[in-house]
């Protein structure tokens, strides 16, 4: 039968003495934890793992000795070293020894106790017991008792080591009476800082917590509730990126411990996300306050708006001309032609007006890039929304002319064919009409027909504008959501510890000669970067189309009004 020593590389170099770990009769596999150092008394040390097993519910005992002896093995020693197996008593009694420099390692078995002892074949292999701590390919701690007991499945190893970290608690500053060699026998990684930021961390978290719950209880008001301010919430894209940073914010000053793995990874994708987040938002208002930036973007605004305005009343003059040779309905083509034209004055006059606030507009809006990067974003987009208001109104008002002739004429194409439109079943059903019904219809569907390329165009002209505004607001939005749902802390883990992603194991043969037991490596196989994407992306408001493509031309064609992005309250995992 083939026995299984998982013995830790920290320990290759330590001092002789005994092993100390758990033995898993199922798999006949033994996992070792950490070395014992002469001297000791077998006593204490009996009452140390008593106090162990009883702190991490894991049975761990003596398991063998282990010998480390730069010069030529002494009798003495050897003869030590089997006799501790009759006080520890533990079956098999294993025996690990390095000679000098060497590399070639013996390991042997003693079955003092079994009348047919036989000669098992050994492999030796190596762990990396701090990747192996902290790769979290053990079953959950706090599910350890209802796990299944499988142990057949390599977990059983990585949930040993795991569940021994009450043994890794000690020190070589300690002045107990039992020395230790483990991952952590060189002092507990950050322990004093680690535990200051812990003592630190609580108020502040206390702090904030009692500070968002006020905000988010006025959020909730009823005051928000009412009508213009609850139409502002809703469409207005910085009320719903901060109410998404509020929600991020409440989630890591959260009190309440991270039960699994992903919800402590959630924690730091979303922590690390804000950090970065602030910290571009700083610089870009740096850089705005910097030379008078915010002046010479107020100046260039307003002939920026009064050229777009140019181009539109050069466009709407082109369009009551004969665009492209087409012979357009003249009467029609002139009254939507100055109805626009007037709303273009309308809006001049309304920029022209804002111009002497516009500076002082800009300077406060910059100051809002303090509270993220996102933030600063999502205000770009709402002025882009405010400064193309008018072309809205065009593409909305030609929507609404073009789609009330696409339902006319359907509608009338019915009554031709002696058809009508059931509201109550929902179906097209047949239908008697008398002289005076045709012929209107008839009158209708003949004026709406020849009208109809004159709507359709400038609903073409306003839908093109439209989608070319809903273009750019759309890839801020996927920058934002870019920035909001990246897990970069993952990936900044993946890529410094990679470790700690850890998707599988695998082994490398160190080292396979007669006599000698096999010698294997056990390396962490780390998730590929895009598992890590996947498996941690942040949840966040989506900016893709709500729609397929086909229904997208389906509504373009129909008339419809067309939302590209979703609104807040539909998230996206």
């Amino acid at each position: 039968m083939v026995l299984k020593v998982f013995f830790p590389s920290c320990c290759s170099s330590a001092d002789s003495g005994i092993l100390i770990g758990r033995w898993i009769s199922e798999q006949n596999s033994a996992v070792i934890l950490a070395v014992v150092h002469f001297p000791f008394i077998p006593v204490q040390v009996k009452q140390y793992l008593g106090e162990v097993q009883r702190l991490a519910k894991v049975s761990v005992s003596v398991l063998g000795s282990w010998s480390n002896s730069k010069q030529e093995k002494e009798e003495s020693l050897s003869e030590f070293l089997e006799d501790l197996g009759t006080i520890f008593c533990h079956e098999p009694w294993i025996q690990i020894s390095k000679e000098g420099d060497s590399k070639f390692w013996s390991c042997s078995t003693l079955q003092k106790h079994s009348k047919n002892p036989q000669e098992e074949e050994i492999i030796l292999v190596y762990y990396d017991q701090r990747k192996v701590m902290l790769s979290h390919l053990h079953p959950p701690l706090d599910t350890a008792g209802q796990r299944a007991e499988d142990a057949s499945k390599l977990s059983a190893i990585f949930d040993t080591v795991a569940r021994s970290q009450v043994l890794f608690m000690t020190d070589r500053y300690d002045e107990g009476p039992i020395k230790l060699t483990h991952w952590q026998s060189d002092g507990v990684e950050a322990s004093i800082i680690v535990e200051l930021m812990k003592q630190a961390s609580v108020p502040a978290c206390m702090l904030l917590t009692f500070l968002l719950s006020l905000l988010s209880g006025i959020c909730r008001s009823r005051v928000l509730k009412f009508w213009p301010l609850s139409f502002l919430w809703s469409k207005l894209s910085t009320c719903e990126q901060l109410g998404h940073r509020l929600q991020h914010l409440q989630v890591i000053s959260s009190n309440k411990k991270a039960q699994n793995q992903n919800q402590l990874m959630r924690k730091a994708n979303i922590f690390v996300s804000l950090l970065i987040d602030v910290a571009l938002g700083i610089l870009l208002m740096s850089w705005l306050y910097r030379k008078n930036r915010i002046g010479h973007l107020a100046d260039t605004l307003i002939p920026v708006a009064d050229h777009v305005a140019e181009e539109l009343q050069d466009l709407l003059q082109w369009l009551m001309g004969a665009p492209a040779g087409l012979k357009m309905n003249r009467a029609l083509d002139q009254v939507l032609g100055r109805f626009f034209l007037y709303h273009i004055h309308l809006w001049i006059s309304y920029i022209h007006l804002l111009s002497p606030f516009i500076e002082m507009i800009l300077w406060y809006v910059g100051l809002s890039a303090c509270l993220g990067l996102t933030v600063a974003l999502c205000i770009l987009s709402d002025i882009i929304a405010l400064l193309t208001f008018h072309i809205y109104c065009f593409y909305v008002y030609g929507a609404r002319l073009y789609c009330l002739k696409i339902y006319g004429l359907s509608s009338l194409w019915r009554l031709f064919r002696g058809k009508k439109w059931n509201v109550l079943r929902q179906r097209v059903d047949s239908c008697s009409y008398d002289l005076d019904q045709l012929f209107i219809g008839t009158l209708l569907f003949t004026i709406l027909l020849f009208l109809l390329p004159t709507t359709a165009l400038y609903y073409l002209v306003f839908t093109l504008l439209r989608l070319l505004v809903v273009i750019v607001q759309g890839l801020i939005h996927l920058l934002v959501d870019l920035i909001d749902s990246l897990p970069l802390y993952s990936l900044i883990l993946r890529l410094c510890r990679s470790y700690r992603l850890a998707a599988g194991v695998k082994f490398r043969v160190l080292e396979q000669q007669d006599g000698k037991p096999l010698r294997l490596l056990m390396q962490i196989n780390p998730l590929s970067y895009g598992g890590v994407v996947q498996t941690y992306r942040l949840p966040t408001y989506s900016c893709y189309p709500r729609d397929s493509w086909a229904s997208l031309c389906k509504k373009l064609f129909l008339g419809e009004l067309i939302y590209p992005w979703k609104h807040k309250g539909e998230k996206q995992n």
